[in-house]
């Protein structure tokens, strides 16, 4: 049977229990409470039945203090898969969002994330999911809804002309108050 991993002696178990009366991460409190035990002079059994979970993760939990001490205890968020768009691609990308399509050579009046699926296809030979785009189009701050597309011979005359106004203040009709009683 292998050795245990030697604890670092520069916290107490003292110390170690007051980081976990600090902690709003309840699993944070947990390891650091398994630390705190095995500080004490507890065995790491009796630490990982504690914290109810296996002697391997004891360990895990022993190098990660050991490391960085109760911060390294704390919950941390999964990396994740790696992005399939490097940042040359979401640079050009935003340049053919921003610009807008030709109608004439991209077939379209405005992108949707289908059209710049197979942009990215054309351009770089880069396959990438519908959903994958419209993450990393959030992630770019772009959003799916946009505006509606604005014809190319609109004139903001034009549309003054159309607008409807209404009165700044509605007063009964002078028939109206002839006929009301009183």
């Amino acid at each position: 049977m292998a050795a245990a991993v030697k604890l670092r002696d520069d916290f107490s178990s003292v110390q170690v229990r007051a980081f976990a009366r600090m902690s709003k991460d309840a699993a944070q409190v947990r390891r650091l409470l398994a630390i705190a035990m095995i500080l004490d002079g507890g065995s790491r059994s009796a630490a990982a039945l504690t914290g109810g979970v296996t002697l391997q993760i004891v360990r895990d939990w022993v190098l990660r203090f050991n490391a960085d001490g109760p911060d390294g205890l704390a919950t941390r968020k999964a990396p994740g898969p790696d992005t399939i768009l490097n940042d040359t691609h979401r640079r050009a990308l935003a340049d053919a969002i921003e610009a807008g399509p030709i109608p004439a050579v991209h077939g379209v009046v405005r992108w949707r994330i289908i059209d710049l699926v197979q942009w990215l296809w054309d351009e770089f030979k880069v396959s990438i999911s519908k959903q994958a785009l419209g993450h990393e189009l959030r992630t770019m701050g772009y959003r799916k809804l946009s505006a509606r597309p604005r014809h190319r011979g609109q004139r903001p005359e034009d549309i003054a002309i159309f607008k409807i106004t209404s009165p700044r203040v509605w007063r009964k009709s002078e028939e109206a108050c002839r006929k009301a009683p009183g």
